[in-house]
């Protein structure tokens, strides 16, 4: 079953309405028919009726529903999935949304300099990025909001953002030593490149199922046209006409792999290769391949001087989000929390 667990990135991984915002402004360039379509009120169900109240504050139906279609949107839930999932994401939401105010409560104590200036830079950061004010207010309508909500919305954030800021990641302190430990720890994962290769081909098929006969045909098809690739036609041409692969719409080309991604025959020819070449005819389990390499990466372990400020910016989030996890378990267990 599909999780909506850790949504956000870093500590404010608990706050719906800080993810809120940007996937308003995503909604009408990305997946307005899925925003639109996310959920529904519940039938007989005012939108104003309180769902929940969190110290007395209540949690309405309709800032559910928007929380809800937020996480359906940033989850790509498809359409035919969201009956099943709907529950799930319904419980999830709520619990992000008394999350949210538990948090709003305490970050509304410390003072935020300058906030009304902030809301306004910080809304028309967000105005910037349409053309019009009637596609801004389009592309909230997608997710259910209104302009005034969107302003709220970003006064809650920036007030939320500066309380964990303030109290919680100026102390989250990373020593060299954690960075150092966890580059040793997580060297193979994720600072060992492998060696690479950026190549282009043309399939001429021939799967297993194929008779001797079926596959002697597509050999000499495919030397047929190796023979014409060496004598100076287009090879991005001759892929679109000839090759059988999906690729074949791209001309050929593969991207980027690594060793080991493609079948033995083909991984051998390619890594065995240089930049411009073209292969011979290469058999494999699919067909016959004519390969052009266009680029090959020699492998590389990279410096922990070189990510060593990645490093600590990960290790500091993780510090953020557990202390304030933790403290959000603790605001639960002193507040009066009632779900209707």
């Amino acid at each position: 079953m599909l999780s909506f667990k850790g949504l956000a990135p870093a500590a404010l991984a608990l706050l719906v309405m800080t993810t809120v915002p940007a996937l308003a402004e995503d909604a009408a360039k990305t997946a307005p028919a899925q925003a639109a379509k996310g959920t529904e009120t519940t039938a007989a169900v005012a939108p104003s009726s309180p769902v929940a109240t969190v110290n007395g504050v209540a949690i309405t139906r309709r800032e559910l529903d928007q929380a809800v279609k937020v996480l359906l949107m940033q989850n790509q839930v498809p359409e035919s999935a969201m009956a099943q999932v709907r529950e799930q994401a319904t419980a999830a939401a709520l619990e992000q949304l008394i999350s949210a105010q538990l948090i709003y409560e305490q970050a509304q104590k410390v003072e935020v300099k300058d906030l009304d200036k902030k809301v306004e830079e910080k809304l028309a950061q967000s105005k910037s990025r349409f053309a019009t004010d009637e596609e801004y207010k389009k592309a909230l309508s997608q997710v259910g909001l209104t302009p005034q909500d969107m302003q709220d919305f970003t006064r809650k954030d920036i007030t939320i953002a500066n309380f964990i800021d303030t109290r919680f990641a100026s102390q989250a302190a990373v020593t060299d030593a954690e960075a150092q430990e966890f580059y040793k720890e997580n060297l193979d994962a994720y600072f060992k490149k492998p060696e690479s290769a950026h190549a282009s081909h043309i399939l001429i098929g021939a799967d297993e199922k194929a008779t001797p006969e079926d596959r002697k045909k597509a050999k000499e098809k495919a030397e047929a046209i190796l023979k014409r690739v060496k004598a100076g036609e287009d090879f991005a041409a001759l892929a679109k006409a000839e090759s059988s692969c999906p690729s074949a719409a791209q001309g050929g080309d593969l991207g980027e792999f690594t060793r080991g991604q493609m079948v033995p025959q083909f991984d051998e020819a390619v890594f065995s290769m240089k930049p411009g070449e073209i292969s011979n005819v290469v058999e494999t389990t699919f067909g016959y391949h004519i390969i052009k390499l266009v680029e090959k990466k020699e492998g590389k372990t990279e410096k922990f001087e070189d990510v060593k400020e990645k490093i600590i910016s990960h290790l500091k989030r993780q510090k953020v989000q557990k202390a304030l996890s933790s403290f959000l378990e603790d605001l639960k267990k002193n507040a009066k929390i009632v779900k209707s």
